[in-house]
């Protein structure tokens, strides 16, 4: 049975989308047959890894909403063993649809049965805000890795989200837990990385994975052509960063260390 995980963090720009796509190709290169779900209505993950969002017929939404199977909304990508439910602007509105529908907190849960025995891991990029679709992906979910930016304020949003994460589990999943927290955009030519990183260990206590993803241009770069990083420019920092990542993640679940 695959293992469910979100990356989540309420705040943007902090390279969960980036982790997402990455995490994703490099657990797939690592021979585990993977599905990323994307559940950010930006469908940014789509793109990322080489979906026009523009001309699909099923995605996300349409699985949300109950007009089409998991199965029918999964895709190819462009890394072999990696399939995607893909998402567009469509979903956009589904937080209005969603609310009369009845246990709408679990509808992705359900969608996400049918295909577990399918799959090594399933990974769900969720949208920036704690909404009734990151909702759903946290009650979908056995574990939740939060990236958290090397920047200023990276404490702030980082207490909610573990309370929002602890008041899922008590009402509505209780095998959720966080796997730990990934330091992203982490520049060695400056004191603040390293100070937000030695804040964070101080003042979380969360687990805390090994390895850090720099801040890189080629990383950066990757999106805009559709390919994860792996694929894009295998020899740069970033993609050595998210190869350590998807090793620490297959590790972390066959010890069962969070």
């Amino acid at each position: 049975m695959g293992k469910v995980i979100v990356i989540a963090n309420q705040k943007g720009g902090v390279g969960k989308t980036t982790t997402s796509i990455n995490l994703s190709a490099c657990l797939a290169n690592k021979n585990k047959k993977t599905l990323t779900i994307d559940i950010d209505p930006q469908g940014n993950a789509s793109s990322g890894l080489g979906i026009n969002t523009k001309d699909l017929d099923k995605t996300v939404y349409e699985l949300l909403l109950g007009e089409a199977s998991i199965d029918e909304c999964t895709t190819k990508t462009v890394v072999k063993k990696l399939s995607l439910v893909p998402s567009n602007i469509n979903l956009t509105g589904a937080e209005i649809e969603l609310l009369d529908m009845p246990d709408k907190e679990h509808l992705l849960k359900k969608g996400i049965a049918e295909v577990r025995d399918k799959y090594d891991f399933i990974i769900i990029d969720c949208p920036p805000s704690l909404n009734i679709l990151t909702l759903n992906a946290l009650t979908a979910a056995d574990q939740v890795i939060v990236p958290v930016q090397c920047e200023y304020y990276a404490l702030e949003g980082l207490t909610q989200l573990i309370y929002t994460i602890n008041l899922v589990k008590k009402s509505l999943n209780p095998n959720l837990s966080i796997a730990g927290l990934v330091f992203t955009m982490f520049d060695s030519r400056t004191n603040l990385s390293q100070d937000v990183v030695d804040n964070v260990k101080e003042n979380v206590q969360q687990y805390i994975y090994k390895t850090i993803i720099p801040r890189n241009i080629r990383l950066a770069e990757a999106p805009s052509y559709g390919l994860p990083i792996i694929m894009y420019d295998p020899k740069s920092s970033g993609a050595h960063a998210y190869k350590k990542l998807a090793k620490e993640v297959i590790a972390q679940n066959k010890k069962k260390i969070f």
